[in-house]
């Protein structure tokens, strides 16, 4: 079995190797990140007069003003700040202040053409320059403390009073928050002094690490709040390249319904028209193609007057295209159809470099559903273009004959209209460090058309041409191509799908029987023909979008290098989240292209298969922080089966008989019911959180496997561990002594003296750590006397003896038989220490924020811990006990006959595998009430009672 061991163990450790790898690798394939540097000459003002007399926490915190300067030194702006409009920025878990630059160096160049020179699109109006005012707060660790996340919201809400009172009375701010940050922000909520927010890369549904359970308190004020307050909202998410957060948790929930319902709004940057691309969660405050957004949507706020009006403004500046912009009614020019040309049945609309106005009519077919598609590259189809367009214009109207013989023709209104990226045919999209320029882009422009004898043509405007861009259109088959191919089938072989005739510009594809979530991802596979006469270059190549989520879209150009993966991914349905009702399950995809102009298609397929890389480094990103919390599941059961044994009245087995008998059936049967549960449809706060699909039914084995090896490892790195502390028994200022009179009154003062220290200055997870240390060598120390009692025998021979009979051997006694409960406590306190160690990882977060928070802030102000020291007194009072006990460790007592106090074990492995994905510090809430359970029973009645020192474990 310790072959078995051996293989679980090096399973564990490649497979989360692998695993660690295919995660990376998301970034960079599964959502390909463009982003360019943003540059910037930063300076920053700290408020000085922001001190203790607005808030204690000045002591902790401080608040900076952004001001650009240029090479020399020289500002662009004055310093003073009653002329502008505030903005506070809140950095998050780990953040700076110095996070702002970007942001703000981009609204300073924007509204300043040079120092001091207001930009001209700015002075006619009456905008006002932005004041960036950004919170320091020391890179603290919000992310793993609720009370951090509360502190930093009393002091934003305190600085945001100071800042106002720097502005004329009825001036409101404008908060950005980015990660953590966002969370402190709606947190601020309902307050009158705030007029929008915008967060960037923030968690918002789903805390990123539960290892406090006040940080669910703070989600769960959070959410009320964001339900019904009126505050226009905007949420920026990365999609798969933030590696941070998983990007469903970046999704706003869904507000109230109804006409008053406020402004929510989730865009991810893959969708975000004239930037198009993956961005991580730091790049998230500097991705030029972004960042620039950002500060002109903030710009434009001051315009807005009513949340409605800011919602609005929101939309316009970081609009992903998924809903109509506002359309304005410009009425039919006169004179329309006047000299216009028919086209041919079915023949496309082709503009290269037009120029002049002109009105072309499309006839449309009576006998089958049709949608007119239209594309204007670099032009615009009015509200929609790129930042900086041509001239060129484009109108699509319905139009009829009349009864005089004249065409009347009236707006046609689309129902998609949007910016597709265009892209460069053989290069991947976007294209690393450059991207998106301000002025590319294509618009889209789609319309079902009408069945039936009227109207007879779809007219199209041209208008504005100066020998630039490029207009294509036409109407198109509206039937997609549907496959029933299910995702079990996928499997084992690709599917393959041919592609139609693509001169009809448009051709959807639809698979309603994959399963949509965000642990699977789908890899497409281009088809082309080899052929001595490609076709010409196209002026859109084939591109294909792929909306998984009513906020995120890619887009993926098909004529790419073979070795690039286009991979297909979803943040629709997800684990711990609850789907969304109006949620389309399925994979469904477009492909548009202007069409082959007169030969066919060089793409001629598509191939559509599972990719298991990313697939599998998507179940890490996912499940990560569940490992600890199994890992306790699993040395929960192995206590559970060590203290069956000795209850039984056999001997308490060591820790590798009990890991080795544990990988054997015992591992075998958990493992069917890892299978068999994961199938069972529970609710989203249970077990992995996915629903019961059957495909995801592999993660709980795989998780359990890798889980179970690390319980190896971490037993092999103990025992590396004790050895060298072993060897501290042989130095005398190691060995600890007690008298028995001593034992009542010593541990009464140091436990009293230990609760009352955690009661008021330490958190009880630095209790426990030292706990675990002073268990740690107790163990060492009692390890070494057992190995010395087993070294040295019962009874020594002594010299020949002359006897009457004959000679013989004598032997006398060489020391005494050691108690029999010598082995057996020590083999209990090192089970007992195997699952401290596992229990350690959840514990240590909130630790690491408390020791971070000394060495930054100091003793400035009093650290907001979980100063429950009872919730600790069970581990304190039990590696005391046993470090004196002269008697076994645990008694087993007599009413255990019905029900025994090891099934608290059982309790803790199934809380830990059920709830432990989802709610870390919950399984250390078991494992307290679990420790608590057995040394209420089974050390307390003994505890104050005949303790004694006993020889036979110390020297």
């Amino acid at each position: 079995m310790r072959f078995v061991a051996g293989f679980i163990a090096l399973f564990s450790v490649l497979s989360t190797t692998f695993l660690y790898f295919a995660t990376l690798d998301t970034a960079s394939e599964l959502s390909p990140q463009g982003c360019r540097m943003s540059y910037m000459w930063p300076s920053y003002v700290l408020q000085a007069d922001f001190d203790v007399a607005w808030t204690p926490l000045a002591k902790r915190y401080s608040l900076w003003l952004y001001r650009e300067v240029d090479g020399h030194g020289n500002g662009w702006e004055p310093t003073h700040v009653k002329n502008g409009a505030p903005v506070l920025f809140i950095p998050g878990n780990a953040g700076s202040s110095r996070q702002v630059r970007s942001i703000a160096s981009s609204a300073t160049t924007q509204y300043y053409d040079a120092p001091y020179s207001v930009a001209p699109e700015f002075k006619a109006r009456s905008l006002k320059p932005l004041d960036f005012f950004a919170v320091e707060f020391n890179e603290d660790l919000s992310a793993f403390h609720g009370p951090t996340v509360e502190a930093q919201t009393a002091y934003a809400s305190h600085a945001i009073a100071y800042i106002l009172s720097l502005y004329p009375p009825g001036t409101s701010i404008i908060v950005m928050g980015h990660s953590m940050g966002g969370i402190v922000a709606t947190a601020l909520l309902p307050s009158p002094n705030i007029s929008a927010i915008i967060t960037m890369s923030t968690p918002h549904t789903l805390p990123p690490a539960r290892f406090d359970a006040r940080i669910d308190t703070v989600y769960d004020r959070a959410q009320r709040t964001l339900a019904a307050d009126p505050m226009p909202i905007l949420s920026l998410c990365g999609g798969a390249t933030d590696m941070m957060i998983p990007s469903e948790g970046c999704v706003l929930p869904a507000p109230r319904a109804g006409p008053a319902a406020p402004f929510r709004r989730t865009v991810f940057s893959s969708a975000l028209e004239g930037a198009w691309t993956g961005v991580g969660h730091q790049e998230m405050v500097w991705c030029h193609q972004v960042r620039w957004r950002v500060a002109r949507a903030a710009l434009e706020l001051g315009a807005g007057a009513s949340p409605a009006a800011r919602g609005a403004i929101l939309d316009r500046w970081l609009r992903d295209g998924h809903a109509l912009p506002p359309l304005r009614d410009a009425g039919v020019p006169a004179g329309l159809a006047v000299g216009a040309e028919v086209l041919p049945a079915e023949m496309p609309l082709v503009l290269k470099h037009p120029r002049g106005a002109r009105t072309y009519l499309l006839p449309i077919p009576a006998a089958r559903s049709a949608t007119m598609v239209l594309f204007v590259s670099q032009g615009s189809i009015a509200p929609v273009a790129p930042q900086k367009p041509l001239a060129l214009t484009a109108a699509v109207f319905l139009c009829d004959d009349k009864a005089d013989g004249e065409v009347r023709c009236s707006p046609f209104l689309p129902s998609v209209l949007k910016l597709l990226p265009s892209t460069i045919p053989g290069r991947p999209f976007p294209i690393a460090k450059e991207g998106a320029d301000e002025s590319e882009g294509v618009v889209l422009y789609e319309a079902k058309v009408p069945s039936g004898s009227t109207p007879r043509w779809v007219g199209v405007r041209m208008e504005h041409g100066q020998g630039e861009g490029w207009i294509t259109g036409g109407i198109v088959n509206d039937e997609p191509r549907v496959s029933d191919i299910g995702t079990l089938a996928l499997l084992f072989s690709p599917v393959s799908v041919s592609m139609p005739d693509m001169g009809g510009l448009r051709a959807r594809f639809e698979f309603p029987n994959l399963l949509s979530n965000a642990l699977v991802v789908y890899r497409v596979t281009p088809r082309q023909r080899v052929s001595d006469k490609p076709c010409p270059d196209p002026l859109l190549a084939p591109l294909l979008m792929y909306t998984s989520h009513s906020s995120e879209t890619h887009y993926f150009p098909l004529t790419v290098m073979p070795s690039h993966r286009i991979l297909l991914h979803t943040h629709g349905a997800a684990p711990h989240i609850r789907a969304d009702p109006a949620f389309q399950p399925g994979l469904r995809f477009t492909v548009y292209s202007s069409g082959s102009l007169g030969c066919n298609s060089d793409l001629v397929g598509l191939d559509l298969s599972i990719d298991w890389p990313a697939t599998l480094g998507r179940w890490a990103s996912r499940y990560f922080t569940a490992l600890p919390s199994w890992a306790t599941g699993v040395v929960a059961v192995i206590l559970f089966q060590a203290w069956g044994v000795s209850d039984n009245a056999a001997p308490m087995p060591t820790v590798a008989t009990s890991l080795t008998t544990f990988l054997g059936k015992p591992l075998q049967r958990l493992l069917l019911c890892s299978i068999a549960l994961s199938m069972v449809p529970l609710p989203e706060s249970f077990y992995l959180g996915n629903a019961g699909e059957p495909l995801l039914s592999l993660i709980a084995p795989l998780m359990l496997l890798i889980a179970s090896g690390f319980v190896c490892v971490s037993w092999w790195l103990l025992q590396i561990l004790i050895w060298p502390l072993g060897k501290l028994r042989t130095l005398g200022g190691f060995r600890r002594r007690r008298e028995e009179i001593s034992v009542h009154r010593s541990t009464a003062v140091s436990m009293g003296l230990i609760f009352l220290l955690i009661f008021l200055v330490v958190p009880w997870q630095v209790a426990f750590l030292g706990c675990w240390l002073i268990h740690l060598y107790n163990c060492a120390l009692a390890q070494a006397h057992v190995a010395q009692l087993a070294a040295v025998p019962e009874t020594v021979a002594v010299p020949l003896l002359r006897r009457p009979e004959g000679w013989m051997v004598a032997e006398e006694p060489r020391r005494p038989a050691s108690p029999p409960y010598v082995a057996g406590n020590h083999n209990h306190g090192m089970h007992v220490l195997l699952l401290m160690t596992w229990l350690l990882p959840l514990a240590a977060p909130v630790l690491v924020v408390w020791v971070r928070t000394l060495a930054v802030a100091g003793l400035t102000t009093p650290f907001d811990g979980d100063h429950f020291f009872l919730g600790v007194a069970p581990f304190l009072v039990l590696v005391d006990f046993g470090s004196w006990t002269n008697g076994p460790l645990f008694e087993m007592q007599s009413f255990e006959s019905r029900i025994s106090v090891r099934w608290a074990f059982a309790a803790l492995a199934a809380a830990a595998f059920l709830l432990g994905s989802r709610k870390a510090y919950f399984v250390f809430d078991v494992a307290k009430v679990t420790v608590g359970l057995v040394v209420l029973i089974r050390v307390g009645p003994r505890y104050w009672g005949r303790a004694s020192w006993s020889p036979a474990l110390r020297p």
